[in-house]
């Protein structure tokens, strides 16, 4: 008798189990947000000058993003220092940014080098309220196998239900985001797409056509008259300085006005400022302090403090900018 309700037990897990890949084989794609062509900015971590995290800062930025057109925000990315914070403090970072996300669309990056805090912070962000999520792969091992890989993920998209983005960075994960291992995953409906900050043009072209039906976000601008084509969004670290810049890029855009314009008064600022070190954190902090208003906020080492000579440099261009506009 109990060798037979052993086997039945087996046996409705095994159905069930059949049952729920069908499910999710066959259900739509959960992207996280109700349109795709959106436009997030990659945001900072503020620290205060002793370099702890500073909440206070961060709802500041936060309004400011929205103030300048934002949809919404990744935090915890590559802008957001995400390997500089400890697991409690990473928490504290996405809770204060969930607590109120005054109509932003927010993704949360729970990203680290092992699966159980991978799983631990993602779970943290779906319980807390995030749009989504963006995973970096498991960083240090260098090109590591996409079975590997596969299975990575995948103990991730059966932990949480929220919309996840793999996030393609291989300069500095050195891992690489494939077309094989997004198709080894494409059965979960809660595979939303992508963030590719490659800046490679054949490599995003490639993303875009393979999964049409999912949100394969640029990273780059470079790459955003691509992203329009096909559709797509963007998640953009230049959001941090070029806030409204880039807003109005995707305000032409879905207003179905030519955009262009907008995108190339965009990459002509950035190409004014060029050589300042704004895409570096502590010039990128000290220009977005300075647009704001507000007091300068700090990042962690091994990442260095704008110098004097950047600062005056970068607040001659914003006042030029400012001029203009």
């Amino acid at each position: 008798m109990d060798a037979t309700r052993r086997e039945a037990l087996v046996g409705a897990a095994a159905t069930a189990a059949m049952m729920g890949a069908a499910g999710r084989a066959g259900a739509a794609p959960n992207l996280g947000s109700p349109v795709k062509t959106l436009f997030w900015t990659a945001t900072i971590t503020p620290c205060d000058k002793s370099l702890k995290f500073d909440p206070g800062a961060f709802r500041d930025i936060l309004a400011w993003y929205k103030h300048c057109g934002a949809d919404g925000v990744v935090v915890l990315g590559t802008s957001g220092e995400f390997p500089s914070f400890s697991v409690a403090e990473r928490r504290q970072i996405a809770e204060t940014a969930l607590k109120d996300k005054n109509g932003l669309n927010v993704i949360i990056g729970p990203g680290t080098s092992n699966i159980a805090e991978t799983i631990e912070l993602a779970k943290h962000a779906e319980d807390h309220g995030a749009d989504g999520l963006l995973v970096i792969p498991p960083f240090y091992y260098n090109d590591p196998a996409t079975e590997g890989l596969t299975r990575y993920y995948s103990m991730l998209f059966d932990k949480v239900r929220v919309p996840i983005n793999l996030y393609h960075i291989p300069g500095t994960s050195e891992a690489p985001i494939s077309l094989e291992l997004l198709k080894s995953l494409s059965h979960y409906p809660n595979l939303a797409g992508i963030k590719d900050s490659s800046g490679k043009v054949e490599g995003y072209r490639a993303f875009v056509e393979a999964f049409p039906d999912l949100n394969m976000r640029t990273g780059t601008n470079n790459n955003l008259e691509q992203a329009f084509d096909h559709g797509m969004g963007a998640i953009l670290a230049d959001g941090n300085v070029f806030t409204k810049l880039c807003a109005d890029v995707f305000t032409a855009w879905r207003a179905k006005q030519d955009y262009k314009p907008a995108l190339e008064k965009l990459r002509n600022v950035q190409r004014d400022m060029r050589g300042m070190g704004i895409n570096s954190y502590g010039p990128m902090k000290y220009a977005l302090s300075l647009q704001m208003g507000g007091p300068q906020t700090y990042q962690r080492p091994p990442h260095l403090d704008v110098t004097p000579e950047q600062k005056a440099a970068i607040k001659s261009a914003l006042d030029k900018i400012k001029d203009m506009a």
